[in-house]
C-alpha cells in the first residue's frame, strides 16, 4: 500500500476511473465494519442465524443503489467490480477475524480480491492508457476460472471430510508469506517498468517503450511472472490444497514458460543485442526456464 501510495505521489494523481475503483473498493471493504455497528462478534459470516447475512445483503444493496446515483454508467462498471472485490476482501477480514475453520479461506479471500484490486490500481498509476475493465484480470481466462473454482471445490470437500487438513495454521502462514512475497514482487515489477508495462504482449514497439534492467529486473528478467508464480502456488499452500498445489505448479510453469518464450522473441526484435546480453547475464527467475532459445 505504501509503495502504491508513493507511486501516486510521483506519478501524479490518479484519474478519475482510478478515483472511482478506489472509492468504491473502500466502500465495498466497508462491510468489515459490520460487527461494529451491530454490536456483534467478528465472526459474523460463520455465525448461526439470519441477522448477520441480512444485514450483509442490506449492504450490498445499498452499495450498489449508491454506485448507481453516484456513477454515470461507464464508471459504474468500474465501480462495481471495484467494489465487488472490496466486498470480498472486508468478508475475508471478518472470516479472518473469527475463531471458524474458515478463518484461512478468510486469508484467501483478502489475498484473491488484493491481488485483482492492485492489479486495476497499479495500471491506472503506470499507464492509464492502456487501462479497461480487463484490467482486473476476472476474465483472465477460462483455465484461470476453472482452477479458481477447483480449489474452492477441493477446501470445501476436504474441510467436510478432512477437517484437522485445514487447521496447520504454520502450512497456511507459509503460504500467506508465499502470496505476500509474489503479489508484492509483482507489483514492484509493475512499478518499476511504468507505461511500458502492459498485461498483454505487446508486437509492436512503441516511441516509449525503453528496455527496463534496473530494480527487481536486475534480479530476473521476468519478476512480474515469478511473483505471479509463486502467488498461485502460495494461495493453495494457504488453503492447504494438496491436489491443486500440485496441479497449480504444473499449470503455472507450463504457462509462463510459454509465455515467456514469447514475449522474448518479442523483446529481442524490439531491442536486439541490447536484450540478448542482458539475457544472457539475468536469469528468467523461473525454476527450470531459461526463456526462448536461439538457433545459431
Amino acid at each position: 500500500a505504501a509503495m502504491m501510495a508513493a507511486a501516486v505521489a510521483r506519478r501524479g494523481r490518479l484519474g478519475r476511473e482510478g478515483r472511482a475503483s478506489l472509492c468504491s473498493f473502500l466502500l465495498g471493504a466497508s462491510v468489515a465494519a459490520l460487527p461494529l455497528l451491530l454490536g456483534s462478534s467478528p465472526s459474523l459470516l460463520a455465525a448461526p442465524g439470519l441477522r448477520g447475512r441480512l444485514a450483509l445483503a442490506l449492504h450490498v444493496a445499498g452499495v450498489n443503489a449508491a454506485l448507481l446515483l453516484i456513477y454515470p454508467r461507464p464508471l459504474y462498471k468500474i465501480a462495481v467490480r471495484a467494489c465487488f472485490l472490496g466486498f470480498a476482501f472486508g468478508c475475508g477480514l471478518l472470516l479472518s477475524a473469527g475463531r471458524s475453520a474458515w478463518r484461512h479461506f478468510g486469508w484467501y479471500m483478502c489475498s484473491l480480491s488484493l491481488f485483482h484490486y492492485s492489479e486495476y490500481l497499479v495500471t491506472a498509476i503506470n499507464n492509464p492508457r492502456s487501462l479497461s475493465l480487463d484490467s482486473f484480470l476476472l476474465n483472465h481466462s477460462f483455465e484461470y476460472n476453472l482452477a479458481a473454482l477447483s480449489s474452492w471445490v477441493e477446501f470445501t470437500l476436504e474441510k467436510l471430510f478432512f477437517p484437522e487438513l485445514k487447521q496447520i495454521t504454520w502450512l497456511s502462514t507459509v503460504g500467506l508469506l508465499m502470496v505476500i512475497f509474489g503479489d508484492c514482487l509483482r507489483k514492484a515489477a509493475m512499478l518499476t517498468a511504468g507505461s511500458n508495462f502492459n498485461h498483454i504482449v505487446q508486437n509492436e514497439k512503441s516511441d516509449t517503450h525503453t528496455l527496463v534492467t534496473r530494480g527487481v529486473y536486475g534480479w530476473f528478467r521476468h519478476p512480474s511472472y515469478v511473483g505471479w508464480f509463486y502467488w498461485s502456488i502460495g494461495t493453495q499452500v494457504l488453503l492447504c490444497n494438496p491436489i491443486c498445489v500440485v496441479g497449480y505448479a504444473l499449470a503455472s510453469w507450463r504457462f509462463f514458460r510459454e509465455r515467456i518464450e514469447e514475449e522474448e522473441i518479442t523483446l529481442i526484435h524490439f531491442f536486439g543485442e541490447e536484450y540478448l546480453e542482458y539475457k544472457r547475464k539475468v536469469p528468467s527467475g523461473l525454476p527450470f526456464i531459461k526463456g526462448v532459445k536461439l538457433e545459431l
